[in-house]
């Protein structure tokens, strides 16, 4: 009698492969096998190309028992499994003579060289290649070595596999499923020559993490004499030593850049991996979509389902805006595969505790990053304003309640809106009327939103639209479910976790992004239309804004804790993940983003 196998009774395959990356780095196996994450740089794209030939194989191997001593015969890319041990491999290739196989991997790099000349394997293809000898072994072949072969120096070392070899990878597959089990992602390596050349650098953060750990326990012991409770951190700026114990290892900038289309009845499609832009029957521009990290479509422009699938399965999000830059939504791939750091995320959204803490961290980099801008930007800053600021951030560091803090938050941006224009300077050429009406202009007295009244805060409005659209892609992207919030409440039409991440960035981002298109003209009074109290940009004008957006999120600027350079679209994910780590336990205070 045979009993049929239920998903619950199935073996949990563990690829060969994954139990390479554990042994050469436990925190790169929790991210590629535990959550999922994959990204490519240059040593995985070569890797990939010297793979192509023998991942061109049928795949096939004959039975164990079909083998007869005499044969001689070579199979590629030959995926089998083990149920015992709950390894699963896909071998480059199998070499089959005297009875006996032989699993041959292919690697870019070059073998381990012993003190005494002679050539050995890493040990992390060295349990890659054991597996692969278990998994032969467990289907009936015999298999007594492994041969590693390595394309930059062209040799081949061969491997042992006999007990000894079998139970020290045993041992380490062991270790790997008690990892994959638990729910605390590993210790980054301390300055590792692994680091730099990992494609994964950018999301472990190694020597950030450890960084912050390492001022968060001299920072806390510090406050643990000084107050009863601790203070949100606030990050001053990098020194020259803490400058020289960081690694700059996340790239400044993004090769790709964000889409906008903004004109009125345009069709995407798509030829291949090609976005063919067109309008009624002509092709209007071709964007290859390796080239862009979003698509941003603004009012009444159609997108072929062909199109959505292939943005979908190269994890490039659309976003979708009225025609006036109100954010609706967003379509993307399915994103991390791991609900770790979501279902933290909710436990830690139900302690007021931790809400709070984070809170106070937010607000007080947000009004920090006000007063900044106002030192910075402002014809003539009076002391008072200045000073009014400084002591809205201390009330924001001591506040005791969620609604203690919105009501500091208000009062700060009451102040600060109400210098705002201290900032705008159009130039003293008089602007031109504008077909006989009345002549819009950039005076500014205070902030409205819905709708906004006056030119300037319809290019707020829209500027906080689009920041909000980004950070809401990198919660998505970092694992974050964006509509639950620390600071925010739930509220129907808004993400929460984005509008947390995006506060200490309003000012340094959004706010300079419209002073910009401003001073410098590159939005102007004859791009804005009036419809009642209503203001609103023109196709025009929203193209001219969102070059100064792309201009300020290109822009590189100073991390205050490592000290290394990044653009803002850099820094927004760099922060998203900062965050998930207080989250999930690996830090205990997020520190905000400030500049000076």
């Amino acid at each position: 009698m045979s009993i049929a196998a239920t998903p619950d009774s199935l073996p949990d395959y563990l690829p060969a492969r994954m139990l390479n990356e554990f042994v050469y780095c436990p925190r790169l196996f929790w991210y590629e096998h535990v959550e999922a994450v994959f990204v490519h740089n240059r040593e995985t794209v070569e890797g990939a190309i010297r793979h192509a030939r023998v991942d061109g194989g049928n795949g096939e191997i004959a039975p164990a028992a079909e083998l007869a001593p005499e044969d001689v015969l070579h199979a590629r890319s030959v995926t089998l499994s083990s149920e015992p041990a709950g390894l699963i491999a896909k071998m480059d290739l199998i070499e089959v003579a005297d009875g006996s196989v032989t699993p041959v991997d292919y690697k870019r790099g070059k073998p381990f060289v012993k003190s005494d000349g002679t050539l050995d394997v890493w040990d992390a293809d060295r349990v890659q290649m054991i597996a692969q000898g278990i998994v032969l072994r467990d289907n009936g072949y015999t298999c007594t070595e492994a041969v590693l072969y390595y394309c930059t120096t062209k040799q081949r070392v061969r491997i042992a596999i006999d007990d000894v070899a079998i139970e020290w990878a045993m041992t380490q597959l062991q270790a790997a499923r008690l990892l994959a089990a638990g729910d605390s992602v590993p210790a980054p390596l301390v300055d590792s020559p692994k680091c730099p050349r990992c494609s994964l650098v950018g999301i472990c953060l190694p020597d950030e993490t450890r960084s912050i750990l390492a001022i968060d326990a001299e920072r806390h012991e510090l406050q643990g004499m000084l107050f009863e409770q601790p203070r949100p951190i606030l990050i001053e700026p990098a020194t020259d030593e803490r400058e020289q114990e960081i690694r700059k290892l996340v790239p400044a900038r993004d090769d790709l850049r964000p889409l906008y289309l903004n004109t009125q009845g345009l069709r995407v499609g798509k030829s291949g991996n090609v976005l063919k832009v067109q309008e009624k029957d002509r092709t209007v521009e071709e964007v290859r979509i390796n080239d862009i990290c979003q698509l941003n479509l603004f009012g009444n422009i159609q997108i072929t389902t062909q199109a959505i699938q292939t943005l979908c399965e190269n994890e490039v999000p659309i976003a979708y805006f009225s025609m006036g830059g109100w954010f609706y939504g967003i379509t993307q791939g399915l994103g991390p595969r791991n609900a770790v750091l979501r279902r933290e995320q909710f436990r830690r959204a139900d302690s007021p505790a931790f809400c709070l803490s984070v809170a106070r961290a937010i607000v007080a980099g947000k009004i920090r990053n006000q007063r900044t801008l106002l030192q910075r930007n402002h014809i003539e800053p009076s002391a008072t304003m200045l000073g009014q600021m400084k002591w809205a951030i201390e009330e924001a560091e001591r506040a005791e309640s969620l609604p203690e803090l919105l009501g500091i938050e208000g009062n700060a941006a009451r102040i600060y809106f109400g210098h705002l224009s201290g900032m705008i300077k159009p130039d003293d050429e008089p602007w031109s009327e504008n077909s006989g009406k009345p002549l819009l202009t950039f005076d500014f007295t205070t902030r409205n939103r819905r709708p906004p009244r006056d030119p300037v805060n319809a290019l707020l409005s829209l500027a906080y639209s689009v920041l909000a659209k980004d950070l809401t892609i990198v919660c998505q992207a970092v694992g974050f479910d964006p509509f639950l919030g620390f600071y925010h409440q739930p509220r129907f039409g808004r993400a929460p976790m984005a509008l947390d991440l995006m506060e200490p960035f309003r000012p340094l981002i959004a706010d300079s992004a419209v002073l910009t298109a401003i001073n410098t003209r590159m939005v102007q009074p004859s791009d804005f239309v009036q419809a009642g109290q209503s203001v609103a940009l023109t196709p025009a004008g929203r193209k001219g804004f969102f070059r100064a957006y792309e201009q300020r999120m290109d822009a590189l600027v100073t991390h205050p804790i490592f000290g290394y350079r990044v653009s803002y679209r850099r820094m927004l994910e760099i922060q998203t993940r900062l965050l998930a780590r207080v989250v999930t336990g690996e830090l205990s205070t997020y520190p905000v983003f400030t500049t000076r």
